[in-house]
């Protein structure tokens, strides 16, 4: 008799204890996605200096308006703590040093792609839309674009535009900020 294989799906709990533990290492880039495991692409020159970019492009224009998260975890629910490449949050009064920020604390997320477009675009943004992320943003260096997602819903984001070269972008939650996208992209 053929027993079948069945997969363990790893709560954010177990996966938080499997890092404490020293299952990973500090420096392994994994994150978790529908309670598995997933390795992400190697960060390249272009992609690396794309977030510092942004990070600083953010921190110029919104000052203390928001906290930004940089490829830190984000948990999602029980079985998802993507590490998206920015989240712009909402300032805390306890601030963020006892628990990861969970969506109610995200104002928009920003996945930086340069292999990974399309695990990204088919993946991550729809995980981030059934969490009920305001927004997301997907910027696809080989394209020279940008994607942003808005209107979130248990099926994906409602409304996506695509802005590029000689545009400008506002988040949705942030009306003061506008970054231009000739900035962003380099």
């Amino acid at each position: 008799m053929v027993m079948p294989l069945t997969r363990h799906r790893f709560t954010v709990d177990e996966y938080q204890r499997m890092g404490a533990a020293g299952v990973f290492r500090e420096d392994d880039r994994v994150e978790l996605i529908d309670g598995q495991v997933v390795q992400m692409t190697p960060i390249g020159p272009e992609h690396g200096g794309c977030v510092k970019d942004l990070a600083r492009l953010f921190y110029l224009a919104a000052g203390d308006q928001v906290i930004l998260g940089i490829q830190d975890p984000l948990v999602l629910g029980p079985y998802a703590a993507p590490q998206p490449d920015i989240a712009v949050l909402r300032p805390r009064r306890e601030g963020y040093r006892t628990a990861h920020p969970g969506p109610a604390d995200v104002l928009l997320v920003i996945e930086v792609a340069d292999t990974s477009v399309r695990y990204d675009r088919q993946t991550k943004i729809p995980l981030y839309a059934a969490a009920g992320i305001p927004e997301a943003w997907l910027v696809d260096l080989p394209a020279r674009r940008i994607r942003v997602y808005r209107e979130p819903g248990p099926d994906g984001y409602n409304s996506v535009r695509t802005f590029g070269p000689g545009d400008t972008l506002t988040p949705l939650h942030l009306p003061t900020v506008t970054l231009r996208v000739n900035d962003i992209l380099g």
